[in-house]
């Protein structure tokens, strides 16, 4: 009798994604389950938790379904899983055609098309902001004077804030309108060249994974954002707390579960993005995956969640088990340059150098250039993680540890302006 296997589309930065990619191996195991990966680049550390690795090139719908297809032709394919932003509407379509436990066919399109997922929310009654979908200035000029200003401008479907501006007033909108489509040409997929403007709304922005289990939504972690001034909306970091109050916040969690409830997800990890307003939480958007930013990480540290082990679950139908073994807060501060340059090298502290410190990575090669935007995006050089009993503690940890950070760069000319809009260099895996 043949073993099941469990498909894993794209894999990710070691850095970012290893955590998570050892209790799915683990799991699979126990469960008598092969794992394949199908990755763009051959295979380096992937090799310890995968049976198989399928090379091809993920970033093409057709590619990609082709080669996963196939797989399932000669094994029985009984979960598939998607962590990375561009392949997941793709990963869930197949997942949908498979027959395996998945976001569904609606509810993949309705988290990775910010345009559908403006109009369902405010079809169920959902408080939003006032939006619309252009594809040139003009209309976005239109889209602006009716909903009133200040506006937000971002790609109809891009991840990690970029592409996304701010515009307080005429006069900065056409600027804005071209940063915002330059970046959505980016987008392999049906959603580029695309723009939204959407009412800007004020207050402190969250994010909170979840678990959704045959309808079921199930609230894993809250996290603190911490965002770069306007016009930009740059992440430099993010707490959790396993303690923090919101976790507990009926209008919160209400909103969410109605919120995927009417995007009709199914079965996953979804990572919501949510401002809170004077008028109450309101759904920036729905990604249909896990937290970027190693935030599944600091849950972990924080909570005594394992966010791999949750994934495995939905994945293969099973209800999770998201029951806080820990209470602490964990934090991430990302290093950005203060201006455009070229990084010659990165010297990183080592966990007990400074108090509370988990880990420490670069994120960029010696000989990358970083711009900061609109010249270019997540340009970041390293990041720390701290650990500590409370947020203001983490804070000054994180502070601490990433005062030990040491840079030798050197200045470079500004970015061309005709230039074509490039994804960071840091978010693309590499071969070791």
């Amino acid at each position: 009798m043949s073993r099941g296997t469990l498909l894993v589309i794209g894999s990710g930065l070691k850095v970012y994604r290893e955590y998570l990619v050892a209790p799915i191996s683990r799991r699979a195991r126990e469960a008598g389950l092969d794992m394949v990966l199908l990755n763009n680049l051959r295979p380096t550390w992937q090799q310890a938790y995968f049976d198989e690795v399928v090379v091809a090139n993920v970033f093409d719908s057709e590619v990609m379904g082709r080669a996963a297809r196939e797989v399932a032709a000669r094994r029985e394919v009984v979960s598939l899983m998607c962590w990375d932003e561009p392949l997941v509407l793709d990963a869930g379509l197949l997942a949908a055609e498979f027959g395996v436990p998945g976001l569904s066919a609606r509810g993949v399109r309705g988290c990775r098309d910010k345009e559908l997922t403006r109009a369902v929310l405010t079809e169920a009654g959902l408080h939003q902001p006032g939006f619309g979908l252009t594809a040139t200035v003009e209309e976005a000029r239109a889209v602006a004077a009716r909903i009133g200003y200040p506006v937000v401008l971002k790609p109809r479907a891009m991840g990690a804030s970029i592409g996304v501006v701010f515009a307080a007033d005429e006069a900065e909108l056409d600027a804005a309108f071209g940063v915002a489509l330059a970046a959505s040409e980016v987008d392999p997929g049906p959603y580029r060249a695309s723009a939204i403007v959407e009412e800007y709304a004020p207050g402190p922005e969250i994010s909170i994974d979840g678990a959704i289990h045959k309808g079921e939504y199930l609230p894993l972690f809250v996290a603190r954002k911490y965002s770069s001034d306007h016009p930009y909306f740059e992440e430099i970091g993010h707490s959790v707390d396993a303690a923090d109050p919101l976790l507990d916040d009926k209008e919160l969690i209400g909103t969410l579960a109605r919120a995927h409830q009417a995007l009709g997800i199914e079965d996953g990890i979804t990572h919501s993005e949510v401002r809170l307003t004077d008028r109450g939480p309101l759904i920036i958007e729905v990604n249909g995956r896990l937290g970027g930013d190693l935030i599944p990480f600091l849950g972990r540290i924080a909570t005594g969640i394992e966010p791999g082990e949750v994934l495995f679950d939905v994945a293969t139908g099973q209800r999770p088990d998201i029951t806080h073994t820990r209470r602490a807060v964990a934090g991430i501060r990302f290093g950005i340059p203060d201006a455009d340059c070229l990084l010659k090298s990165v010297r990183l502290p080592a966990p007990g150098q400074a108090p509370g410190l988990v880990a420490a990575a670069p994120m960029a090669e010696p000989g990358t250039t970083l711009r900061l935007p609109p010249g270019g995006y997540l340009g970041r050089h390293s990041f720390v993680v701290c650990e500590a009993d409370d947020v203001d503690g983490c804070q000054d940890r994180l502070t601490a540890a990433a005062a030990l950070v040491e840079l030798d760069t050197e200045p470079v000319g500004p970015a061309d302006p005709r230039a074509p809009f490039a994804m960071p260099a840091g978010l693309l895996d590499v071969d070791e």
